[in-house]
């Protein structure tokens, strides 16, 4: 129990209780419960689209906490519904999926399951993001909102989403009618932990949070031959690493110095042997932007240097470049200005201002976005809770920043339980402002 000091006129002092705090106590009551539940997702994770058993467990949460539980949403995805009278409705989503990653924390329950990408490549798998530890704090969160009914009155529409990692899960969801289903929120909150800020601290913007993501696959042609002819050849691999070298000038000088843009050739394949010029080389690209319209700079840029390149290179029109955007695309993920201040606000009162950070954006992908974009109208928030352990932090900074393991990491492991007792009482914090009486 916490305690403070009061010193009396004779000059004695008195241990009194701190004043209760109904959602921080809420949390804590809760917070035993719920690292076994983190510990049993931790150690079982599926991959997107196929969290079957995980989706049962979020469903049989809700279910245990009084909501109306909807599963198969949009694949596996699970909508709990909890109805608390007339007024504004509110979403909170926490996704489901994890990476083919094959963990190396040492962690006692760390993941031992394996299992096969859809490219067919067996693979460990792992809450390499820690969409362990979101989940974690949803269930906390809606066990809270069930627990404290006379404290605030509307609708809590609880999504567990699938298929995060792969950028579909939110717009299956859609497309599977989660508005007309259960009703189009006012507003939609969701967190993610941080592997850049120490654990406890909460991170919030307005504006671009994350950033779209598109896939792009550039199929280079050419003539094939013996690599001591090139003559006879249209070498694919040269053509293609013109290319790259290209479009490296797309973001250093086409778009405008004051957007933040990513253009990666992340991969590069062409050949078999050292003396065969091959037929074709295939490039893989990852390309980012914080707006539509540098998204649409970036691809039509990269089109044209593709062309323009092979046309130099005296590549006939029926064997030019084929450029390929996969779909869907990651659309980026903006924080309403409004709802951004408001909750940043609220988390100052609450956590002081010591834990409460101005962040900047990331070019990292996240398909939150997607339940704003269906509805300009919703009032939308995604926030940062810092997972990285206190005693990693001060050794990494001590080390000028360097040794931290990133979100992705087969190493990263997370405090969870500053994570998950921070992000379950501050979601818990926020619904009840949304909602209050």
């Amino acid at each position: 129990m916490k305690h403070f000091l009061i010193a009396a006129a004779s000059g004695l002092a008195f241990a009194l209780p701190a004043a209760a705090d109904p959602v921080r106590d809420a949390t804590a009551k809760e917070l035993p419960s719920l690292m076994a539940l983190y510990r049993d997702l931790h150690a079982n994770p599926e991959l997107s689209q196929h969290e079957v058993k995980t989706a049962a467990k979020m469903a049989a949460e809700a279910r245990k906490a009084g909501y109306a539980v909807t599963e198969k949403v949009g694949g596996t995805g699970v909508v709990a519904v909890l109805k608390n009278g007339e007024g504004p409705t509110l979403l909170i989503r926490a996704d489901m999926d994890a990476l083919p990653v094959t963990e190396e924390t040492g962690l006692p329950f760390a993941s031992k399951v394996r299992g096969k990408t859809p490219e067919g490549v067996e693979t460990g798998i792992m809450h390499a993001c820690a969409h362990d530890t979101h989940m974690t704090a949803w269930v906390g969160t809606l066990r809270n909102l069930a627990a404290m009914k006379d404290r605030w009155k509307g609708t809590v529409v609880m999504v567990a989403q699938p298929a995060e990692e792969s950028s579909v899960g939110a717009l299956a969801m859609l497309k599977d009618g989660l508005y007309e289903r259960f009703g189009k929120p006012s507003h939609a909150i969701a967190f993610h932990n941080s592997a850049a800020l120490p654990a406890g601290t909460i991170g919030i913007r307005s504006g671009p949070t994350f950033a779209s993501v598109d896939s792009v696959d550039i199929l280079v042609k050419g003539v094939g031959g013996h690599g001591a002819y090139p003559a006879t050849t249209k070498d694919p691999i040269v053509l293609g690493a013109r290319i790259v070298s290209a479009l490296q000038t797309l973001v250093s000088r086409e778009v405008d110095p004051q957007e933040a843009a990513v253009v990666t050739v992340g991969s590069f394949q062409g050949g078999t042997r050292h003396n065969i010029i091959p037929e074709q080389a295939l490039m893989l690209l990852t390309v980012r932007a914080y707006t539509p319209e540098v998204r649409r700079q970036l691809l039509d840029g990269i089109t044209r240097i593709a062309r323009g390149e092979a046309i130099a290179a005296g590549i006939p029109e029926d064997q030019l470049p084929v450029v390929k955007v996969r779909e869907p695309f990651t659309p980026p993920t903006v924080s309403t200005e409004a709802f951004a201040g408001e909750l940043k606000a609220l988390f100052t009162a609450r956590f002081g201002a010591d834990r409460v950070r101005d962040i900047p954006p990331t070019m990292a992908g996240e398909d939150f976005g997607r339940f704003h974009i269906a509805d300009p109208s919703i009032q939308s928030v995604i926030y940062w809770v810092g997972g990285v352990p206190q005693d990693k932090w001060d050794a990494a900074q001590a080390a000028g920043g360097r040794g931290l393991p990133s979100l992705h990491s087969s190493k990263w492991a997370p405090d969870a339980e500053k994570v998950i007792g921070t992000a379950a009482e501050a979601m818990t914090a926020a619904a009840l402002d949304v909602l209050k009486r």
